[in-house]
């Protein structure tokens, strides 16, 4: 059986998917599975297609002290227990930069030029390029494929595109990305299945989870997002800012005498619900709170999610569907409720039970615009890039190599 592996790799955790390859380019999930917890509790969880669970094993932190050790040891699992035998790698790569717009076949050329971006996505360039770094040394035939949150957002037009600064810098890459990029994609195609009367029009889509960002579609094509140069702007999330005025950043470096690395840490790690609240970061632990931080940690997420839902909505002149997606977006009927009211003005009602139950379209019926919950999965648009790329590139007939 052909199988793809799908790696979506961060500082102490290594996720992992395998799909089967069936007729006509079909993808089956087989396995989901991760490693966490490196280089402090680490423990291998993974399930099968039905839910079944087939491993939870806890490792000596000596055993698995960094992400290569962990891609070992879960490959280990995968080889000699499940015998998967991958033809194929596809990664999760957050940050593409201005050359990358669609999904890539993976070289040391290629891992060159995306180090380059590590400083505009510290919390994840580095992790997601560790187990390309360690395949391609083990594995060097092996096909890999980096599939980038910023490609789907390429598209955007020059006055969404810029920012206001010389055009030097723009040439240089500093300019508006936008993240997420595998999350919107999915959702466009996604639409088409359960939303055929709105998959073509304007849709905003808020894709909330610890990382939290929205986006404009047209189309089913981005044309606008909430983020930017980095993944710091936009919405407050769950340790990040969101926007935050330049100056902020002067203040901190004139008048607190912080260095760059220290304001980098500190608007990545300190900030977002966690700063506001002083207790967590975590949405379910806000919720369950009675600390009246954690309520106006809430209320702000709220009420900038509302502001940017004008802004994407004037972009596209109007709305005609609102998609809610992601961890806190799939699953908390609160925080949609509480988004709801304030998106009112463009004629957004609930239906309360629909909500209550994370229905797939949970809007009223006397709502002007339907409001739906859509299960986001990156890891399958990533699988289904990795699969056409392959074909594309005829490699079915090549070399393979095992992963351990």
């Amino acid at each position: 059986m052909d199988t793809i592996l799908v790696v979506n790799a961060g500082s102490s955790s290594v996720k992992f998917q395998v799909f089967a390859v069936e007729g006509e380019g079909a993808l089956r999930r087989q396995i989901k599975g991760q490693m966490d917890g490196i280089g402090s509790r680490p423990r291998l969880r993974a399930s099968g297609r039905n839910g079944d669970p087939l491993a939870d094993r806890a490792y000596p932190i000596e055993a698995v002290a960094d992400v290569p050790a962990a891609m070992a040891v879960a490959g280990a699992w995968l080889r000699d227990e499940l015998d998967i035998n991958p033809i194929a790698v596809g990664h999760r790569v957050v940050h593409g930069g201005p050359d990358f717009v669609r999904p890539v076949l993976i070289d040391h050329g290629v891992v060159t030029r995306l180090e380059r971006f590590a400083s505009l996505a510290p919390l994840h360039q580095p992790h997601n390029l560790a187990p390309i770094r360690t395949l391609l040394r083990s594995f060097p035939a092996l096909p890999q494929v980096a599939c980038f949150d910023t490609a789907f957002h390429r598209d955007h037009g020059a006055l969404a595109d810029h920012y206001a600064i010389p055009h030097q810098l723009h040439a240089e890459g500093v300019r508006r990305y936008g993240f997420h990029g595998l999350s919107y994609e999915y959702i466009s195609r996604r639409l088409i299945e359960i939303a055929p009367a709105i998959a073509g029009g304007r849709v905003i889509v808020a894709h909330l989870g610890s990382g939290a960002s929205m986006c404009a579609l047209q189309g089913g094509r981005s044309i606008e997002s909430t983020m930017g140069f980095t993944a710091l702007d936009g919405l407050a999330m769950g340790t990040r800012p969101g926007q935050l005025d330049p100056g902020v950043v002067l203040y901190l470096i004139a008048e607190k005498g912080m260095s760059a690395s220290n304001v980098q840490s500190f608007l990545y790690r300190d900030c977002g619900l966690k700063g506001l609240s002083g207790v967590s970061n975590d949405m379910r632990e806000l919720e369950s709170s009675k600390d009246p931080r954690a309520a106006f940690a809430i209320d702000y997420f709220a009420y900038r999610i509302g502001l940017n839902a004008g802004m994407l909505a004037a972009a596209l002149q109007g709305v005609d569907g609102f998609v809610f997606t992601a961890g806190i977006g799939e699953n908390s009927a609160s925080i949609r409720a509480r988004i709801a009211e304030r998106l009112g003005w463009f004629g957004v009602t609930l239906d309360p039970d629909a909500n209550t139950r994370n229905a797939t379209k949970i809007s009223g019926s006397d709502s002007r615009v339907p409001v739906y919950v859509v299960p986001t999965d990156e890891e399958l648009m990533i699988a289904q890039h990795t699969l056409a790329l392959l074909m594309k590139q005829s490699s079915f007939g090549g070399k393979r190599e095992r992963v351990s």
